[in-house]
């Protein structure tokens, strides 16, 4: 291969790392509204989810997406404790006020650090780094926590809500710990940055880790080929408030071995 042939190359490539990486990496959201007693807006919503859930016999979890960033929360209180197992997430407990718990994996340097250098943007493009998982304990639903969000509610059954905290639960880097000591502080005055499995890089990031999550778990959302936030809620758009068919996508995650790979 010619020299020019490979300089062309390798442009291409650092475009796509420039113009992707900062669409896909882990930005914290901008806008985080003070939590409100009102009752109209999304808590009249929360009220219209909570009664689905009641009557379908499911819970009621959330994608949320600020354009760049994905996470997935989960309602606190929803979670059926039969379904779980007792030791699954521990690190829940340093959140004992938090009403719904979000979230989000991303690149070790790049997602905690307010300003992002050109360095730091290339090496979590262009280098498989370690990851942190972030979590945040919300303490009102996270469409009013975060307004300017895209926040997509999901009908999840039992089985779902299971597979989905068995693989956030494996997202915590414990290394036979019982539970982790939180790395560092939060985004926000309510989160704080643990540990993570995976490696982050251009072609494994949060919102490949929130598809993989959502796959695990029996939606279908195709993992393979997500970078961007756009990618990712693409799919999960048609899915909103819609309960997964019997047998729909039970295959799909295990036998590709997607859904049951470290994030």
């Amino acid at each position: 291969m010619s020299i020019s042939r490979r300089t062309t190359i390798f442009a291409a490539f650092l475009s796509l790392a420039a113009a992707a990486l900062p669409a896909a990496a882990c930005r914290s959201s901008g806008d985080v509204a003070a939590p409100t007693d009102s009752t109209d807006g999304a808590d009249a919503v929360d009220a219209a989810d909570s009664a689905d859930s009641a009557a379908g016999d499911t819970v009621t979890v959330y994608v949320a997406s600020n354009g760049w960033h994905s996470a997935i929360v989960v309602p606190r209180a929803d979670l059926p404790p039969d379904a779980l197992p007792p030791d699954a997430l521990p690190e829940a407990a340093d959140f004992p006020d938090a009403a719904y718990l979000s979230y989000g994996w991303g690149d070790a340097e790049y997602f905690p650090t307010p300003q992002k250098t050109l360095a730091m943007t290339l090496r979590a493009a262009l280098t498989p780094t370690p990851a942190v998982v972030h979590v945040a304990g919300l303490p009102a639903d996270p469409r009013q926590v975060f307004p300017e969000d895209e926040v997509v509610a999901l009908a999840a059954s039992p089985r779902q809500v299971a597979a989905l905290v068995a693989y956030l639960d494996d997202t915590f880097a414990r290394d036979g710990a019982a539970r982790l000591a939180a790395s560092e502080p939060g985004l926000y005055a309510f989160s704080l940055f643990y540990p993570a499995t995976g490696e982050f890089h251009l072609f494994n990031t949060c919102n490949t880790w929130t598809a993989r999550g959502l796959q695990a778990a029996g939606w279908p959302v195709r993992a393979a080929g997500v970078v961007t936030a756009e990618e990712l809620m693409t799919q999960v758009r048609p899915l909103a408030a819609r309960p997964r068919a019997s047998g729909e996508g039970a295959s799909g995650a295990g036998a590709s071995g997607e859904g049951a790979a470290a994030p």
